[in-house]
């Protein structure tokens, strides 16, 4: 037989569950207290607040805290076939500081958002845009997210309500990271301006296994197109991302420089003469160009057949070039700004040429 409470005292469970609550929210609040301390994604970040250290393995909740930081006057936007750019290279291309903020296998939706936000905190001298086959897909507009989380508070004026917003096991791991990058026991993900070599060590570069890559992607290409319900899709099928290229454009200050660029991908993963993918893409450019003539912006093509994009041993699949190629792609970005003309080597083609207007001298108002 259990023995009965004493008068006015609360049964055993009541004192349990009291207990429980109370102790959970003194954790819970230590929790919110310490990812609002170690600030994980920058949610202080600004002109004057040095940003924290880029600890999230999603470039997505990483990169807004850049754009906002006010520490770089130029930068660039694409997908993994810029992400091997190198600010610092750039910087001494262009003149700026320069950050990276292209992001895996992001969609133009993701790619826009986080444009415009920078563009928001920032005047940049240079701004480059890449630009990919999903640019130009007919449903882009509809297919925004992929399986990644995509944080869209993020991307919108930060707000105190935010510091609860963010507080879920990911930030709390990503907090504790932080701390250990303050105790000098971990390092960061990124390098402070986006950049990061995610290529495997070029010493361990593998020509045999590297072209397997790229037939084996040939294949699977060849196979989809061969599928008895494939079709491809027709040359003058609406484009709607490209609205949204259009418009960031159109937000960039008139003395920025900017550069669009289409990368250079294998020759195999570029649609075969006279194919309808070969149609697509020359309507996708010819657009790309339009729009660059428009906004004063520059568009060099480097996804063509090429003697950087028809070598394998250039390349790690079919997508990824290996770090000289970057460097190469740099210096032809230099050389197609200052002349306006294609590679004499045929590397690349410049599609439409804005002259830098930065340089411009500034005429004072004319006096009655």
């Amino acid at each position: 037989m259990s023995r009965a409470n004493p008068a006015g005292s609360p049964p055993e469970w009541r004192r349990f569950v009291l207990l429980f609550l109370s102790v959970m929210a003194v954790a819970g609040m230590a929790c919110i207290g310490f990812i609002a301390a170690l600030d994980p994604y920058g949610l202080r970040s600004g002109p004057g607040r040095a940003q924290g250290p880029l600890m999230d393995g999603n470039q997505r909740f990483m990169y807004p805290q850049v754009a906002r930081s006010g520490a770089y006057d130029a930068a660039v936007f694409g997908t993994s076939t810029l992400r091997l750019l190198d600010p610092a290279e750039l910087g001494r291309a262009f003149g700026g500081r320069f950050a990276n903020l292209s992001m895996n296998a992001a969609t133009p939706y993701e790619q826009s958002e986080l444009a415009r936000l920078y563009l928001r905190h920032e005047r940049p001298t240079t701004l480059i845009l890449g630009i990919d086959p999903t640019w130009c897909e007919p449903d882009a507009d509809e297919r925004r997210l992929t399986f990644r989380a995509f944080p869209a508070w993020l991307y919108q004026p930060i707000t105190a309500w935010d510091v609860l917003v963010q507080v879920n096991w990911q930030s709390l791991g990503t907090a504790f990271e932080a701390a250990l990058h303050r105790l000098g026991l971990a390092r960061a993900r990124l390098a402070g301006n986006g950049y990061a070599v995610f290529t495997p060590p070029e010493g361990l570069y593998d020509a045999a296994r590297a072209q397997a890559h790229i037939r084996a992607a040939q294949a699977i290409l060849a196979a989809a197109e061969a599928e008895p319900g494939y079709r491809p899709t027709p040359a003058d099928a609406p484009m709607p991302a490209l609205g949204w290229l259009d418009a960031l454009l159109a937000q960039a200050p008139p003395k920025t420089r900017k550069l669009v660029v289409l990368p250079p991908v294998h020759v195999s993963q570029q649609g075969a003469p006279g194919s309808p993918a070969a149609a697509r893409e020359a309507a996708c450019k010819a657009e790309v160009a339009r729009i660059g003539t428009v906004r004063g912006a520059s568009v060099v093509d480097f996804r063509i057949p090429s003697p950087i994009t028809t070598q394998d041993t250039n390349y790690w699949d079919p997508l990824h070039y290996r770090l000289p190629v970057a460097a190469r792609i740099v210096a032809g970005l230099k050389a197609a700004q200052a002349s306006g003309r294609d590679d004499l080597e045929g590397a690349y083609r410049v599609l439409a040429h804005a002259p830098d207007r930065r340089d411009e001298p500034r005429h004072p108002p004319e006096h009655p």
